[in-house]
């Protein structure tokens, strides 16, 4: 991990008071706490900020992250990230995190109360005894029981917002291309194969999908002309997945029977006519505003974010390439230890690398192994390329050097459960050979150094010397350490064979100096010297 120092950390959206006062308290950050500021305000703070934390009120689009110069990582939270311009931030190699699955409960919670609203006319009942009126006939309403609910991705939300439906026994059908017929069935919903034939035959339509390309107006003028005049639509989504103005056309030709919005485009500046519209029930996108779901978010948030910051692998990042959430414990060790081995090689290698070949090994071959290879690319960019290096910009980098990145799978190693070994070419005969273990899914180990074999914890400062297999070398180098004051912690040998050459990977307790490198590569038998901090 990184040491942090004076991290100016921008909040422009509401976060729970833990989450404040737990960045308020971690040593090294400078909080600035301006939750709802103008355009203006944070054009200005984000100057000098490292990190910007906000929810969907700040629009983070080309034009604020040009006024960017520091920034290294944004944190949304929430779930959706319509508001960020992804590709933006990816070109200059800002990570940004998200907290999916935080606040699911409560969206589809809403999602409910929005649908007893409508049938239960709640909200105008309520006024009208706020009022001190009383009709009790006036507000008329319709069971959610039998009804045919259409739920629009079946992820998070909607399988959440399917299970409720069940406990009101209605009838579930759902539309998600991107899923497969196993969860239909463990979610105990009806798969329909296209939005226009769910639309047909459903009695309310409940979107559940974030905004992208794809999704923006995904219910639009044709959606809605398949729906009964008697179906409802919720939206708790995204503003921009309805066309507003389709959706309004449609209620004032009575097409639909009404809709109900949490989300809307444009926010806070909503459709004012819609929004007033008697046929539709509104919120302010308040699906994840709940005591619960802030704190959990507001929790995660703060968590990852210092993961960023310190250079481990962060567990929601959004625009790593084909990385959502990271896929599990094992797959998170060996990214770090990837990127050990990364730095290893960096301040090792005597070469100029043109191709990097990872080959993994044993059961680790059986899963996406992405971001093991982002994580050796950012460890030994992070010295090479100037500027800020993530595991988002780490592929662009390396492409600009015009490195080569192969990655293969080793089935014949069984020296270890699992094992990745990477080599660094110049040519074919010119190659720097490092690799490494993870033991019971959390002790890291260097393994191989160059064709000599170790089991060395990658944590520290390190004199890594290349000699002659001679009598009497291992005592040099002792005693000028000590005659250096330069303690040792551990000391690690191995070699190639007798007589031949060996390598010792010893772990000092501070920094050695160019100076003291220089006489160390003198003293005999000594072939090579560096010093390696992990």
């Amino acid at each position: 991990m990184s040491e942090l120092n004076n991290i100016k950390v921008l909040i422009t959206g509401k976060l729970h008071p833990e989450a404040i006062e737990s960045f308020q308290n971690y040593p090294s950050i400078h909080l600035v706490n301006k939750p709802d500021i103008s355009r203006g305000e944070i054009e200005t703070l984000i100057a000098d900020a490292e990190v910007l934390i906000t929810r969907s009120e700040t629009t983070i689009d080309k034009s604020l992250l040009s006024c960017a110069k520091k920034l290294k990582v944004i944190g949304r939270a929430a779930v959706g990230v319509g508001n960020i311009d992804l590709e933006e931030a990816t070109k200059r190699g800002i990570v940004v995190i998200n907290c999916p699955g935080k606040n699911t409960n409560s969206a589809a919670e809403l999602t409910v109360g929005l649908l007893l609203s409508m049938f239960r006319n709640i909200p105008q009942a309520h006024q009208k005894v706020k009022s001190l009126g009383w009709d009790r006939h006036l507000f008329q309403g319709n069971e959610l029981k039998n009804k045919k609910i259409g739920i629009v991705g079946l992820g998070n939300v909607g399988h959440r917002v399917a299970q409720f439906a069940k406990g009101f026994d209605m009838k579930v059908y759902a539309y998600d291309p991107y899923i497969s017929d196993r969860k239909f069935e463990q979610h105990q919903a009806i798969k329909v194969s296209s939005l226009e034939e769910l639309a047909k035959n459903v009695d309310i339509l409940s979107l559940h999908v974030p905004l992208n390309d794809e999704t923006t107006y995904l219910v639009d003028e044709k959606i809605l002309s398949h729906m009964k005049p008697n179906a409802y639509l919720v939206n708790a989504a995204r503003g921009g997945v309805v066309h507003e103005e389709h959706l309004l056309s449609a209620l004032n030709s009575q097409k639909l029977a009404g809709a109900a919005i949490d989300t809307w485009q444009g926010e806070p500046k909503i459709h004012q006519e819609l929004s007033c519209h008697e046929k539709v029930w509104v919120s302010p996108h308040i699906g994840a505003t709940t005591i619960e779901a802030q704190k959990s978010i507001g929790k995660t948030i703060f968590e990852q974010v210092i993961r960023a910051l310190e250079g481990d692998v962060v567990d929601y990042p959004v625009n790593m390439p084909n990385i959502s959430v990271i896929p599990n414990q094992e797959i998170k060790k060996y990214t770090v230890l990837a990127e050990k081995l990364g730095k290893l090689a960096r301040q090792v290698a005597t070469i100029n690398v043109k191709k990097i070949h990872i080959k993994y090994r044993g059961k680790i071959t059986k899963t996406d192994n992405s971001l093991i290879r982002l994580g050796f690319l950012k460890g030994y960019l992070s010295g090479v390329v100037e500027g800020y290096v993530s595991f988002v910009n780490v592929e662009e980098n390396s492409e600009r050097l015009g490195i080569v990145v192969e990655e293969s799978i080793d089935p014949t190693f069984t020296g270890y459960e699992s094992a990745i070994k990477i080599e660094l070419s110049q040519s074919h005969q010119e190659k720097l050979v490092v690799g490494g273990t993870v033991f019971q899914e959390k002790f890291l180990r260097v393994s191989l150094i160059d064709g000599f074999y170790f089991e060395v914890e990658p944590n520290g400062s390190f004199l890594i010397i290349k000699n002659n297999d001679k009598p009497g070398v291992i005592g040099d180098v002792g005693t000028f350490l000590a005659k250096e004051s330069i303690n040792i912690g551990s000391f690690d040998l191995s070699r190639n064979k007798e007589g031949g050459e060996a390598m010792a990977v010893i772990r000092v307790d501070q920094k050695v100096s160019s100076k003291s490198l220089e006489l160390i590569s003198k003293l005999q038998n000594i072939l090579k010297v560096d010093f390696v901090e992990l």
